[in-house]
């Protein structure tokens, strides 16, 4: 399971909220192996005065948070984490100085999904790789 949280710019999340969405799930259908239907996205537009950051960033700075069962490998994570990277640079224009991720790891009993806990759900891919 994976649910994702884009903070940023509200006008700068307006006109490239479609490219940052196809960009992480891109990355997360490639190197998580998440099935092509299953994108849970939330974006959070931000004024300027609710959203403080340091000066070398731009308007285009944005904070992705990405909730996920525990369980996948170091290496399995890192390529998650260059493959997001790269997307939201290639597809979305956001400079490296611009992004931060931060990945979330909950264990799968501590979820709980259309009446079942995660433990319980038979999942279409892999998390313990």
């Amino acid at each position: 399971m994976g649910h994702v949280k884009i903070y940023g710019h509200a006008a700068f999340l307006a006109s490239r909220r479609q490219q940052i969405s196809d960009a992480i799930h891109r990355a997360t259908v490639q190197e998580l192996r998440f099935p092509e239907d299953k994108r849970y996205h939330r974006f959070i537009g931000l004024a300027a005065d609710d959203f403080i950051h340091p000066d070398d960033r731009s308007g285009a700075y944005i904070v992705v948070e990405i909730h996920l069962f525990s369980g996948r490998s170091e290496r399995t994570l890192r390529a998650y984490l260059l493959a997001l990277q790269a997307a939201l640079e290639d597809y979305a224009g956001i400079a490296p100085n611009d992004l931060e991720i931060i990945l979330l790891e909950t264990p799968p009993a501590h979820w709980s999904i259309r009446g079942q806990t995660g433990n319980e759900l038979q999942l279409p891919y892999e998390v313990n790789r």
